[in-house]
C-alpha cells in the first residue's frame, strides 16, 4: 500500500503475492479478461497507407465485405484462403495491428479442436506479440490512441487465454497477461461509444465481473476495485451484438451459446444458436461437436445419431480439424444411443472408439474415458467375461479420482464380481 494525496490507495494485484492465487487468477482470465478482450480485435483501425491517415477501418463497407468473407473462411476451417486475404490486408495496411491479429487469430482456431496441441503457440504468440509491439507504437500517436489500446488488450487477452489453458498452466503469464488486458480495457472504454460491435467487450464484461466472483470466491477481493456488472444486462447486450454487430457477430454467438447452456440453464436456445453456427460453418469442428452435443444432453437422440456419425466419417477421413477430441464425443454419444436402443455389439464397438481415442489424446481423466470403460465393463459382466469386466474396472480406477462417481461405480462392480 502506498500514500497518494493524503488517501490510501491499494493495489488489487498486490493479492496475487503468492503462487496459489496465480493459479486460479488464470483460470478465470480464460473465461473473463479473454472474453471481454476479444472484442478488441475488430474495434477501430486507421484505414490508408500511411499512419497519418485518420479513415476507421471498421467504417471502410468494401474493406468490411472483404475481411467478413475471409472471416467466413477462417471460421469454416479454410485458413489457407482466410490467410491469403490476411496477407493482402498486411501488405495495404502494414502499420495496423489488425492483420497481424488476424493471422494470430486464424492459429488460434488451429488450436480450438484440440488444446493439447502445442504446435500451433509458437506462431500464434509470435503473431500476438507483433500486435502488441505495433499498438505500443500507435498507443504514442493520439489519433491512434483507441484502435491501440483495442488491440493491446485483445492480444495481451488472447495470450492469457492460451497460458491459463489447462493443458498449459503457465499462471504467472496468465495473471501478467490479465493485468495488462484489463489495463488496457479499462482505458479504451473510458474513450468511445458503444457502437454495436465495441458493445461485445461491455456486454461479456457485464456478465463476467458478475459470474466470476459467484463462481470463484476467492477473486470477490479482487473484483471489488472494478466496476459492477450486470449479468441479465452482458445477456442482453450480446444478444444485440449477434444481431446487429459486423465482425464481432459471430464470437459474440460462440459465447452467448456457451453462457446459455453452461451457466443459465436454457439450453434450447443455446441449441438453436449452435444449428445456425453450424449450418453457416460446416466444417468447423468445434461448432459441429458441441451441436452433436447439444442434441445428444437434449435427449434428441434421433438427430444426434446422424450428427455424430458424420463427425466419426470427417475423422476417418482425415478432415481438417477433426481429431480425437471430436471422437471421443461423437463415439460415447453412439454408444449411449444404441445401448438405450438395445443394440449391445453397436454400443460396445462406439464406447471402445471412445476410449480408443481418449487415450490418443491423453484424456484419460475426464467422464467420457471412465463412463465408457464403465460401460464396457457392464457389457462384458452380463456377457460373462469377469476378466474383461474386472480389467475395465481397474482401468477406471487407475485413471479416475477416488472421490469421482466413476471411480466409486468401479469399486462398486470390482465387489459385485
Amino acid at each position: 500500500m502506498v500514500k497518494k494525496n493524503s488517501c490510501i490507495h491499494i493495489d488489487p494485484w498486490v493479492f496475487f503475492s503468492d503462487l496459489k492465487f496465480y493459479k486460479s487468477w488464470g483460470i478465470v482470465v480464460s473465461i473473463f479478461f479473454f472474453l471481454f478482450s476479444i472484442s478488441a480485435s475488430f474495434g477501430q483501425g486507421g484505414a490508408g497507407n500511411s499512419e497519418s491517415d485518420q479513415v476507421i477501418l471498421i467504417a471502410d463497407m468494401q474493406l468490411q465485405i472483404e475481411v467478413n468473407q475471409a472471416m467466413n473462411d477462417l471460421y469454416n476451417f479454410k485458413f489457407d484462403k482466410a490467410e491469403q486475404q490476411f496477407r493482402w490486408l498486411k501488405q495495404k495496411y502494414a502499420w495496423h495491428p489488425l492483420p497481424y491479429f488476424l493471422m494470430g487469430l486464424s492459429e488460434w482456431w488451429k488450436i480450438m479442436p484440440n488444446l493439447n496441441n502445442i504446435e500451433h503457440d509458437e506462431v500464434f504468440l509470435a503473431q500476438m506479440d507483433t500486435v502488441i509491439s505495433i499498438s505500443e507504437r500507435l498507443l504514442k500517436k493520439p489519433e491512434h490512441e483507441i484502435e491501440a489500446s483495442f488491440f493491446l488488450a485483445a492480444a495481451y487477452g488472447f495470450i492469457g487465454r492460451l497460458h491459463s489453458s489447462e493443458e498449459r498452466r503457465n499462471w504467472r503469464k496468465a495473471a501478467s497477461a490479465g493485468k495488462n488486458a484489463l489495463k488496457y480495457m479499462q482505458y479504451s472504454k473510458e474513450k468511445h461509444d458503444l457502437s454495436p460491435e465495441l458493445l461485445f467487450g461491455d456486454a461479456l464484461y457485464n456478465y463476467f465481473s458478475v459470474w466470476v466472483p459467484e463462481n470463484y470466491p476467492l477473486l470477490k477481493p479482487i473484483l471489488l476495485f472494478f466496476p459492477k456488472g450486470d449479468k441479465d444486462l452482458g445477456i442482453k447486450q450480446l444478444k444485440e451484438v449477434s444481431f446487429n454487430a459486423f465482425y464481432t457477430r459471430t464470437e459474440a454467438m460462440v459465447f452467448l451459446m456457451r453462457i446459455l447452456n453452461s451457466y443459465e440453464n436454457d439450453r434450447p436456445r443455446a441449441l438453436q444458436m449452435c444449428e445456425y453456427l453450424n449450418k453457416t460453418f460446416p466444417d468447423n469442428p468445434y461448432f459441429h461437436r458441441y451441436y452433436a452435443r447439444l442434441l445428444y444432453s437434449s435427449g434428441r437422440f434421433s438427430q444426434a445419431k446422424p450428427v455424430a456419425e458424420n463427425i466419426l466419417a470427417r475423422i476417418d477421413s482425415g478432415q481438417l480439424g477433426y481429431e480425437g477430441t471430436s471422437g471421443r464425443y461423437a463415439a460415447f454419444f453412439l454408444g449411449q444411443i444404441y445401448q438405450t436402443r438395445k443394440k449391445t455389439d453397436e454400443a460396445e464397438y462406439y464406447y471402445k472408439r471412445a476410449v480408443t481415442f481418449s487415450e490418443g489424446i491423453g484424456a484419460t481423466n475426464t467422464g467420457y474415458y471412465h463412463f465408457s470403460l464403465l460401460e464396457l465393463a457392464k457389457i462384458s459382466a452380463n456377457r460373462r467375461d469377469k476378466k474383461a469386466a474386472r480389467a475395465y474396472y481397474k482401468k477406471v480406477k487407475k485413471y479416475a479420482d477416488r472421490g469421482d462417481r466413476a471411480h466409486k461405480a468401479a469399486r462398486r462392480g470390482l465387489r459385485e464380481l
